[in-house]
């Protein structure tokens, strides 16, 4: 089969590898008809993320049908299907949980030691996302081996629902929604998001269906601030304006009730220590640039809560601890518990209460993945998201 896969930093191509197998009896085997670039995924590119080796296959955005199982899934040949980012197993103690993305079997033991290592706890799986998380081949392929089968897809039984409405169910809906949640919005509530990208858009989108009063949305690149008034939120340009002066302006001079962290270990931007975090990561020192979580903890009201749906994968320099504490803040983190979404949010696209195909830009054959990846990167105003098709002519 045809596949994405890594082969240095800023370095990705499709290449022919071996056809997925069924592994274990829970497995499924997917045929992909459309997956999508994460903006995660360019931490991968970027070489940020520890533990991505020449040969990986990446991308854990996708859906298909599916044309093969082991003995124990509950999925039949030829069901259409949409595949959460996390990998769980559905029987262990967090799953029990619902917290799906810290399932504590999915994570083969001889993965484990290195997230356990950095981070305490090992992490669980998760398609295409570094050896951390399990080293498991992701889906911007042809053919992908679906673990646990019978806890993650979710099937699309109405065709009439084209692959772009429901696509991102496998992991970006999901996330802004749990960005919004986490943030414990009330009616009435002001809301700033840091990063109009796809997260941010869609945790600006949910933000506001759960009763958020005003959502202001803080980037700088005008395609994507445009795509935040389209869904009805203000907007502030850091390139043109003091966010934290903007925001106090806006909120009668006490700050938001609610901040979310939509941009994760590659904030932009030219403040003092961010073009510090800029010059560590390129020398190769682990240090996640986590300029925009600052300036969030640094702008939200007195006993305000913070929500982080951006990725983080290692330590931070001049973290405001002093703030968190003396301010009272709340604060809510995580991988996303797709599994516990998905059908909520199934039935919000049915309903055409949610809208997600407003941030599509381009449509790509699975050959292009690399100029994919290459324009998201280096053009992202114009590259809001990219689809990749499979089954697309080039």
């Amino acid at each position: 089969m045809r596949a994405l896969t890594f082969h240095g930093t800023q370095d990705v191509r499709v290449d022919t590898h071996p056809d997925p197998e069924i592994v274990n009896p829970r497995d499924a085997i997917i045929q992909i008809t459309s997956t999508a670039i994460c903006g995660s995924d360019l931490h991968l590119y970027d070489g940020v993320i520890p533990a991505v080796m020449k040969g990986d296959i990446l991308g854990h955005e996708f859906m298909g049908r599916v044309i093969e199982t082991g003995p124990q899934s509950t999925l039949r040949k030829g069901q259409r299907v949409v595949v959460p980012f996390t990998i769980s197993c559905g029987s262990c103690f967090f799953c029990g949980q619902q917290q799906f993305s810290a399932c504590d079997n999915s994570n083969p033991v001889e993965k484990r030691d290195m997230s356990e290592q950095l981070y305490g706890t090992p992490m669980s799986g998760l398609f295409g996302y570094s050896h951390l998380t399990g080293g498991y081949p992701g889906g911007q392929a042809e053919y992908v081996r679906v673990p646990y089968s019978d806890v993650g897809p979710i099937v699309i039984e109405d065709d009439s629902l084209d692959d772009d409405k429901v696509l991102f169910l496998s992991d970006i809906l999901p996330t802004g929604w749990m960005a919004a949640e986490n943030a414990e919005i009330t009616n009435g509530d002001t809301v700033a998001v840091w990063g109009a990208g796809p997260v941010g858009l869609f945790a600006a989108q949910s933000a506001l269906l759960m009763g958020a009063h005003k959502v202001i949305v803080i980037d700088h690149y005008p395609n994507r601030l445009k795509l935040a008034k389209g869904l009805g939120c203000d907007v502030i340009n850091f390139r043109e304006s003091n966010v934290r002066e903007a925001l106090m302006e806006m909120t009668g001079g006490i700050g938001p009730d609610a901040v979310i962290d939509a941009v994760g270990m590659e904030s932009h931007g030219f403040s003092f220590d961010n073009m510090m975090d800029i010059a560590k990561q390129t020398v190769g020192i682990g240090a996640d640039r986590a300029s925009a979580l600052k300036q969030a903890i640094l702008a939200v009201r007195k006993g305000g809560r913070v929500s982080i749906p951006g990725v983080y994968g290692g330590m931070t320099d001049k973290f405001p601890l002093g703030a968190l504490m003396e301010k009272g803040l709340s604060v809510k983190a995580g991988q996303t518990h797709t599994q516990k979404y998905m059908e909520q949010l199934l039935g919000m696209i049915t309903d055409g209460k949610i809208d997600t195909t407003f941030l599509i830009s381009h449509r790509l054959p699975l050959e292009q993945a690399a100029e994919g990846y290459r324009n998201f990167k280096s053009k992202q105003d114009e590259f809001t998201k990219v689809i990749l098709k499979p089954g697309m002519g080039a």
